[in-house]
């Protein structure tokens, strides 16, 4: 009698394998063509007047109008891919974008990617305060310089192919530092961190024009490059029709016309008779990997993040324990100016709480604090945040202690503060070592937001290194690391939460 729904299930799962199979055999073409429709490009989001997000949230810039234009007459639907700036690499060999263009410099990376023809024809300058002292690029001498990681003009300073010149200016610098972005640049240079800023001249007009009087560009220019299209290496048939189609363009006025419209007529260089160079469709072979030169490099990321690590313990523990007498004390207005404090550093990002502790003084009180405050910067940010979440553990804690150990106590004599000290405390400790284990564990995978302040610990290190190596393995180092630092954390704090559970 239960044959029937056993036939059933039968039919019901061959059914179900046709309709996979099926599906499978048209995945191939469904794929081509979904591939064939659609342009993803990729792009920094924060790089105007090429690539950024307008007031209304939308996704404008030079490059992305001309790549707009491309696909209206393709007949493709374009993707506006935001990404970061020191993983493109990664996103365009994965496939997950199509090309990078968003004033993409050509120069250095030739053999890189597979390059459409130039049409910018850019500058690396140099961008100071309106007040400075500084008037020519030998004023730079031991002066702070701030660039964006894997830009040209770092390259331009470090690169293989930088001039003897160039090198010799940065090896003036006091410091040559590295950001994520360019309005980290601008914070940096506006409240004194650094003096200058080396960056790309269309990139530096918008800037300058955006924000009134408060900058100036110095007349030297540091290097000259070019932009183009970066597709990647072999993929000349999407790179043949995209350079097309600007060609198209460029012959029935359209491309000059979007050039006009961002202010960068005096710019673009595209010419049609150039042609792309021949390639060969094979990709690139990647470089061998020199992992003893990679984790040299990583050592020094390392020091910073124990750093901070244990520097915000020594200070946010304590400091959390503070925070628990004041929540918990009989005096309404203190109990409230804990709890709306509490409130703050657990409701906001910790990266927005460093850049108000690092360019507060300066925005708020008009205090130039120097170079030497953002280590401060960072250790404070950190500590007042974690602190916060430490006086909840805390809390929680001692309100796990049953009262009546604080009445046995005060029965045999003992004072509020042997209570706590001998009674209290020692149980509150054994409660919370779990959660407080977790949090430890969270400071030190928190420790890469350091990078928003421009400290350079083990993560931002490795982006870094990656970037410039076009390769992924530095980050999988830093991950390792990550990894292996959680595990003896987790192994000691085990090791305690033993030694202290005497229940057993």
């Amino acid at each position: 009698m239960h044959k029937k729904p056993f036939r059933q299930l039968l039919m019901g799962l061959l059914c179900i394998a046709l309709i996979c199979s099926v599906c499978l055999s048209l995945a191939p073409s469904l794929s081509c063509r979904a591939a064939e429709e659609t342009f993803t490009v990729g792009f920094d989001a924060e790089f105007p007047p090429y690539g950024y997000k307008d007031d209304n949230g939308d996704y404008v810039g030079f490059d992305l109008d001309l790549a707009e234009e491309v696909c209206s007459r393709r007949g493709w639907t374009l993707k506006k891919q935001p990404i970061d700036w020191d993983s493109k690499d990664m996103e365009l060999d994965s496939g997950a974008i199509d090309c990078i263009w968003n004033g993409f410099t050509i120069d250095g990376r030739e053999d890189q990617y597979t390059w459409s023809v130039p049409y910018v024809d850019n500058s690396q300058v140099v961008i100071v305060k309106s007040d400075s002292e500084i008037k020519r690029l030998s004023d730079l001498k031991n002066k702070i310089v701030v660039v964006q990681a894997d830009s040209s003009a770092l390259a331009a300073f470090t690169g293989e192919d930088a001039t003897d010149e160039n090198k010799a200016l940065a090896a003036s610098f006091q410091k040559l530092q590295q950001v994520g972005d360019y309005n980290s640049a601008f914070l940096n240079l506006e409240s004194g961190m650094v003096q200058a800023i080396c960056m790309d001249i269309g990139v530096a007009n918008y800037q300058i024009s955006s924000r009134g009087d408060t900058f100036r560009m110095l007349e030297e220019t540091v290097s000259s490059e070019k932009y183009g299209v970066g597709f990647k290496k072999g993929n000349t048939a999407l790179r043949d029709k995209v350079q097309e189609t600007l060609f198209e363009m460029k012959t029935d006025g359209t491309f000059d016309k979007i050039a006009k419209k961002w202010g960068l007529e005096t710019s673009v260089c595209l010419k049609v008779e150039e042609k792309p160079s021949a390639e060969s469709s094979a990709p690139a072979k990647s470089k061998g990997i020199d992992y003893g030169s990679i984790f040299l490099q990583l050592l020094e990321g390392m020091g910073s993040t124990l750093l901070i690590f244990v520097l915000t313990l020594l200070f946010s523990l304590p400091l959390g324990l503070l925070l628990t007498f004041i929540r918990m004390s009989r005096f309404k207005v203190v109990q409230w100016l804990a709890r709306v404090y509490i409130s703050i550093m657990r409701g906001t990002p910790l990266m927005l709480q460093l850049l108000v502790v690092c360019f507060g003084p300066y925005y708020i009180f008009g205090l130039q604090l120097g170079e030497s405050y953002r280590f401060y910067s960072v250790i404070i940010g950190f500590s007042l945040n974690y602190a916060a979440y430490f006086a909840e553990i805390f809390r929680a804690g001692i309100q796990a202690v049953p009262q009546g150990h604080r009445e046995a106590a005060s029965i045999l004599g003992y004072s509020k503060t042997q209570t706590f000290g001998k009674i209290i405390f020692p149980q509150m400790a054994k409660n919370v070592l779990p959660p407080v284990t977790n949090e430890i564990i969270t400071l030190v995978k928190d420790t890469s937001l350091a990078f928003v302040l421009t400290y350079t610990e083990i993560f931002t290190l490795a982006k870094q290194i990656a970037a410039a190596q076009a390769n992924i393995i530095p980050l999988f180092a830093a991950g390792i690391f990550y990894y292996v630092f959680n595990f003896l954390v987790a192994f000691v704090m085990e090791q305690i939460e033993k030694k202290m559970n005497y229940y057993r």
